[in-house]
């Protein structure tokens, strides 16, 4: 698949923190969790910064709202930081 950089970088951090949550969590070590998902800021901004979401081409903007519903999903794991306001 195509794409911007940025969004290889996200998919490849993303890969890496989700195996790494998943083994934090197992362990019920959530501040470990925490921190690993901190490890996504970077890629996450860069993709926001430099990608496209709602792109023309309805196949990479499918993939890329998929990307993100797996960023969120791996995030929900760990906390629902839809409570979290400011």
């Amino acid at each position: 698949m195509a794409g911007a950089p940025e969004e290889a970088r996200l998919r490849s951090a993303l890969a890496h923190t989700r195996s790494a949550v998943d083994a934090l969590m197992a362990k019920e070590d959530f501040a470990g969790a925490m921190r690993e998902l901190a490890t996504l800021r970077a890629p996450i901004d860069a993709f926001f910064d430099k990608v496209l979401v709602n792109s023309d081409d309805p196949a990479e903007r499918g993939d890329r709202l998929r990307l993100l519903a797996q960023v969120q999903s791996t995030m929900a794991r760990v906390a629902d930081f839809s409570r979290i306001s400011g």
